[in-house]
């Protein structure tokens, strides 16, 4: 059985798509195939995976009309062989060791999930910046859901880890195939730490997660909901999964509010009123239902005030005005960042000149 299966979703990228075949081909871990799902490209990428289908048999593709990431990612699923399964988007690229080190980890630990820290890079400079998502306290051992609800509360950043085949199978955990829909991590990435048993943490970071090559703006409708259409599939997932919902709903819930503040600081501005709508009804209706109980409370009020809560629920202009504000912020937070920016977590130390890295530890 090949190690690890490294699953690359592909759509119109040939800017980007030969520096991340690349970073695979020459990974130190040889057992390993990797599958490209060409969702219907209409550039040369097609003709770019022919290329190292021609001089590497561990390649193979996958070439459909154009359907969606969530279809992409289940048909490569399905016709994955490894022990274990990586995900690696088409943007970005790896560090030639990333599925050797990762394996050693799941193997070392039997995990369901081997999970690394991962980097944030800038094509313009040239640039990667750890993310420094993972504490060095949480790495090294076996943990899960149960005993450490950060995993529900994390990035998804589902393609920097990897996931023990036997697992998603048995589980039957796929990709929501909304089409033309996007966040179709958030599920995915939600549902795989809600289940495993075994997870394993690195704070060694691999994968170089492009970050300026995102829409500034989300303007497509379907794309507005898109993020809505994920949490709906998961409280559908939770409602069939009663005791996985006991020790995973405060944390989901909590998941959502975040989750959709932060839509409302990329959609266009004609989108927010009918959004926030939509945010309110469902909060309404999960309070109606008595989910924002004293736990999902203590849960919020770690990122927001409980005023901001009372807004949405019960006035749309004041909560508009927060809306207003925050973009604002984030507006003015983007412009001095490309300057100068300092950033301290528990695990890495970062400072930011004029698009530059001058410092990091950890």
């Amino acid at each position: 059985m090949t190690k690890v299966s490294i699953l690359v979703p592909i759509y119109n990228v040939e800017k980007y798509l030969r520096e991340c075949l690349d970073s695979l081909a020459n990974q130190t871990l040889k057992d390993i195939e990797i599958i490209c799902i060409n969702d219907g490209s209409t550039d040369s990428s097609a003709d770019i995976i022919a290329e190292y289908i021609a001089k590497d048999n561990r390649f193979k593709i996958i070439d459909k009309e154009n359907s969606g990431y969530g279809h992409s990612m289940n048909q490569g699923l399905n016709a994955a062989s490894g022990e274990y399964i990586g995900i690696v988007e088409s943007d970005d690229f790896a560090n030639t060791n990333m599925f050797e080190e990762l394996y050693k980890l799941a193997k070392k630990f039997d995990a369901d999930i081997a999970k690394s820290d991962y980097y944030c890079y800038t094509t313009s400079n040239n640039q990667s910046r750890k993310a420094g998502k993972i504490l060095p306290s949480m790495t090294n051992k076996v943990i899960n859901a149960q005993n450490t609800s950060w995993l529900l509360m994390s990035h998804p950043s589902i393609w920097s880890a990897i996931y023990k085949n036997e697992f998603l199978t048995n589980n039957n955990i796929r990709f929501l195939e909304t089409p033309g829909a996007s966040y179709q991590d958030t599920g995915f990435a939600f549902k795989t730490m809600a289940l495993a048993e075994k997870v394993v943490l690195t704070s060694a970071a691999y994968l170089n997660y492009r970050q300026d090559n995102e829409a500034s703006s989300v303007n497509s409708q379907k794309k507005v909901y898109a993020l809505c259409d994920e949490y709906e599939s998961l409280t559908e997932f939770l409602d069939k999964n009663p005791q996985v919902k006991e020790y995973t709903n405060t944390y989901k819930l909590a998941k959502e509010f975040i989750g959709y503040m932060w839509n409302l600081g990329r959609i266009n501005e004609k989108f927010i009123d009918e959004f926030i709508d939509k945010f309110a009804e469902k909060f309404k209706t999960y309070k109606d239902n008595n989910e924002l109980d004293d736990k999902f409370m203590r849960e919020f009020t770690k990122k927001y005030d409980k005023k901001l809560l009372s807004a949405l629920l019960n006035d749309k202009t004041e909560f508009r005005k927060y809306v207003d504000k925050m973009i604002k912020k984030q507006a003015k937070r983007k412009n001095n960042n490309k300057k100068f920016s300092i950033r301290i977590n528990s695990s890495r130390i970062s400072i930011v000149l004029f698009g530059k890295q001058i410092v990091e530890i950890g």
